[in-house]
C-alpha cells in the first residue's frame, strides 16, 4: 500500500548499494548511474552502515543507556541497531523511524515477535511529530538519556541550507541531560576529494532519488550545537573508533562521509 515502483525510494537504493534484496529496478537503476560515474560510491554505504555498528556498540556497552530512537532506519539489512545493542542488552528498547512504505510493511513483519523494538511511520524531518508520537511516548522514556540516531539521514533533506541545523537543534532541545545523538552526513572534504564529491552530489541530486548533499565539515559540525563530542570527534567515518589497524588503502568514498557521536551535558 503506498508503494510506487515506478520512483525510486532513499532506502531501497541504499539497500541497492548495501547487496539487498528488497528494491525495485528503478532503484537499481538509480545505484547503477551513480557507480558508473563514481564506482567507489558503494563504500559509502558500507561505511555509513559500519559507523552505525560501532557507534550504537559503543553507546550500549559504555554509557548505561538503554532506549535508541533510529531516525531514518532504512531497509533490515544484517547488523541493524536492535539486533547489535540487544546482544549487548537484551532488555535494550529501540524504536525506528522510517516513512517509507517498503520499509514499514517489511520491518513491521521483521519485528513482530521483538517485544523491545517497534517501528513507527513518522516524518524525520518533523522532530515534534517523532517525540510525540504515541509509541515513541509509550516507549522511550523522555526524562531519561536517550540515544538518537540520525545515520546517513540529514543529507537528504532538500530545502533551507540552514534547515538541517535547526532540526537537529529542536531534536537536541528535547533529549534530557546525558543523551548520546549519532549522525553521519556525506562530506565535501575541501581537498583533492572535493570534486569527487560534488560528482556524487550531482549524481544523486539529479537522479530519480532527487536529494544528497555533500557538505563542509564546519557545516556538519553545526548540526552537533549543544553537545560535547565524543574523541575522536568529527572525523571521517572510516577514522571512527576502527575495529583494527588499516591494512588496505582508502577509498576515494571514504574520504566523502563523514560522523560524530555527541552527548548532551
Amino acid at each position: 500500500m503506498g508503494v510506487d515502483p515506478t520512483r525510486a525510494s532513499i532506502a531501497r537504493v541504499y539497500d541497492a548499494f548495501l547487496g539487498g534484496k528488497d528494491n525495485y529496478e528503478i532503484d537499481r537503476a538509480v545505484r547503477d548511474s551513480v557507480l558508473a560515474e563514481a564506482p567507489y560510491a558503494a563504500h559509502m554505504a558500507i561505511e555509513n552502515r559500519d559507523f552505525l555498528i560501532r557507534c550504537v556498540r559503543f553507546i550500549a556497552q559504555q554509557t548505561g543507556i538503554t532506549q535508541f530512537l533510529d531516525c531514518g532506519s532504512g531497509l533490515p539489512t544484517a547488523e541493524n541497531t536492535h539486533q547489535v545493542v540487544q546482544r549487548i542488552n537484551p532488555e535494550a528498547r529501540v524504536v525506528y523511524i522510517d516513512n517509507d512504505p517498503v520499509v514499514i510493511a517489511h520491518g513491521r513483519a521483521l519485528l513482530e515477535e521483538n517485544e523491545h523494538t517497534h517501528l513507527i511511520s513518522a516524518d524525520i524531518f518533523e522532530p515534534e511529530d517523532v517525540l510525540d508520537n504515541e509509541v515513541v511516548r509509550a516507549k522511550i522514556d523522555l526524562t531519561e538519556p536517550v540515544a538518537l540516531l540520525q545515520i546517513g539521514t540529514m543529507h537528504h533533506y532538500e530545502g533551507d541550507a540552514d534547515e538541517p541545523a535547526r532540526i537537529m537543534k529542536r531534536y537536541i532541545d528535547a533529549l534530557p541531560s546525558g543523551s548520546y545523538v549519532a549522525l553521519t552526513h556525506f562530506l565535501d572534504p575541501e581537498n583533492e576529494y572535493t570534486e569527487i564529491a560534488r560528482k556524487m552530489e550531482h549524481k544523486f541530486r539529479h537522479s530519480p532519488m532527487g536529494s544528497g548533499t555533500f557538505r563542509t565539515m564546519a557545516e556538519i559540525e553545526q548540526l552537533f550545537d549543544g553537545l560535547e563530542l565524543v574523541e575522536p570527534g568529527l572525523v571521517r567515518c572510516v577514522d571512527w573508533w576502527q575495529d583494527g589497524p588499516r591494512l588496505t588503502p582508502l577509498s576515494d568514498a571514504q574520504h566523502c562521509i563523514a560522523g560524530a557521536v555527541g552527548r548532551k551535558p
